[in-house]
């Protein structure tokens, strides 16, 4: 069966990595590096982060308490340096797009295939306003590229958790083995792998193109092949 649509992350894919702009105020704080990946994934679908993700928190006052409160609940002596507002403000400051991924989501499209974006992202209380008119111009091009675009702050899941590919998958007509997943985190690439999607990790993103455009070639060898 040829493949129909590859499906994109966003944050780490498509744009800045949040991941490296998590890392870079760890460092800059002292702060074990993995702590704030660590408290998310242990703190479970009741966390604040998850609730940010599931649009049951806003960004804003509230999430950065519920964050901070996270984190003191996990190590006291982290809670003095570290602030969640700062660091959602890195993160934000990381979220440039990827020129070269750009460019692919056009030539996806030249070439027929339908291509979805698939985001755990969240809600602020008052959006921020991008930089200046070429970043908010940009941001919107991006946007424009995607046939379709599923927000975990929207439709109230969030990556891994299975229905949130199925939901991404139906919204564009596709099943999961007709669809190729890039994601920058291992766990949310297991479970789009357990459906039956073919996945390809975003380390760097040129390294996880130039995989894309291997793999989509060679499904459609294979069905040459059998045809």
């Amino acid at each position: 069966m040829a493949y129909r649509a590859v499906i994109f992350d966003l944050g780490g894919v498509v744009f800045g990595s949040p991941l490296h702009a998590i890392r870079r105020y760890e460092q800059a704080n002292g702060i074990e590096e993995n702590f704030v990946n660590r408290l998310v994934v242990a703190a479970g679908p009741g966390g604040s982060w998850q609730r940010l993700e599931r649009g049951e928190l806003v960004m804003g006052p509230g999430f950065f308490a519920a964050f901070d409160a996270d984190v003191k609940a996990a190590d006291a002596s982290v809670a003095e340096r570290f602030s969640a507002e700062q660091m959602m403000a890195a993160i934000a400051e990381e979220s440039k797009p990827r020129p070269q991924m750009v460019e692919a989501l056009r030539q996806l499209r030249v070439r027929g295939y339908t291509v979805a974006a698939l985001t755990n992202n969240w809600v602020s209380e008052e959006e921020r306003e991008p930089a200046d008119a070429e970043e908010a111009a940009m941001r919107a091009e991006v946007r424009a590229l995607f046939d379709d675009y599923v927000e975990s702050s929207v439709v109230g899941l969030r990556k891994p958790d299975p229905a949130i590919y199925l939901l991404a998958c139906g919204r564009i007509g596709v099943e999961p083995r007709e669809a190729v997943f890039l994601d920058d985190i291992g766990s949310n690439l297991k479970s789009a792998r357990a459906l039956g999607m073919t996945t390809i990790k975003v380390d760097d993103p040129d390294d996880a193109l130039a995989e894309l455009w291997r793999t989509l070639a060679r499904r459609r060898r294979d069905r040459n092949d059998m045809e």
